[in-house]
């Protein structure tokens, strides 16, 4: 037993023993963490994937969604997990969320968080214009967002005046192409939807010259889009390019001048004398 016991001291003291103890444990321990680390990453964990493609601002029912296991490395921080937290939501307005695919907290939003990326297209200093328009005006709905266009208009019926024909306003951009039902018409490639608007910005003088235009239709006044090079922009600001027809829709609108109101001025509070106080006499 003691020859066991000192054959045992000296294998420890010995310096390339002790070494290559170390050698084999630092080893040990890191396939043990690496065994481990395999494991998790590859251990499956279960997620809310999509049934069928969800397109943009479309709820999310119950039977669009399933749970599948995938690979616990292939699910990241921004992957929603849980089931109740699709379901009831809304596809964003940008989000194709393709068949099979996972749900991201980017692409899936409440209801009432649903934005119209179309007003924060808007320049600072131009007011938002809504232009009807139809399959015809559009060249077969050939007019997309980021397009550049040119207003042009036509006035007088033929019979009592000549027709005029020319550009009223040229480079304008197209932020929008929407429905009767306000939907965008772009955004959804499963349906086919009809335009029945162009919205874009435009400074607010050529705002009001727009819409004054959209009344005369009695008088034979009428404005259609014309693509103007597609979706290469074009240099320079929105503006009008025929003066003679704005005039001709000057002439025949009234201006209605706002009346500036005064700021009111606060009455005067009277000042009300404080009799003199007589001293105590004691």
């Amino acid at each position: 037993m003691n020859n066991f016991l000192v054959s045992t001291q000296r294998f420890f003291k010995n310096k390339n023993t002790i070494t290559i103890l170390g050698v084999i444990i630092i080893l040990a321990l890191l396939y043990i963490g690496y065994s481990a680390q395999i494991k998790s990453a590859v251990e499956p964990v279960s997620v809310p994937t999509a049934v069928s493609t969800i397109q943009p601002r479309t709820e999310i029912t119950d039977d669009m969604v399933e749970m599948v296991d995938m690979p616990a490395i292939s699910v990241g921080d921004n992957v929603i997990r849980y089931k109740n937290q699709v379901v009831g939501k809304f596809s964003n307005i940008n989000s194709v969320i393709p068949k099979g695919s996972m749900f991201y907290t980017d692409t899936v939003v409440d209801k009432e968080k649903l934005p119209d990326s179309v007003f924060i297209k808007v320049k600072k200093g131009e007011i938002v214009y809504n232009f009807p328009v139809t399959m015809e005006s559009t060249y077969g709905n050939s007019i997309f967002p980021g397009n550049k266009i040119d207003i042009y208009m036509k006035a007088g019926s033929g019979t009592d005046e000549k027709v005029m024909i020319g550009r009223l306003v040229e480079n304008v951009e197209v932020l929008a192409v929407k429905d009767s039902a306000g939907k965008n018409v772009f955004e959804n490639t499963a349906q086919d939807r009809t335009p029945a608007m162009l919205i874009f910005g435009v400074p607010e003088e050529i705002n009001l010259l727009l819409r004054k235009a959209s009344y005369l239709s009695a008088i034979g006044v009428e404005l259609f889009p014309v693509p103007h090079g597609g979706a290469v922009p074009i240099e320079g600001a929105t503006e009008v390019s025929t003066q003679q027809l704005a005039d001709y829709i000057e002439a025949h609108a009234v201006n209605i001048p706002i009346a500036v109101r005064e700021p009111e001025v606060p009455e005067e509070t009277p000042v009300v004398p404080v009799p003199p106080v007589e001293p105590m006499v004691p």
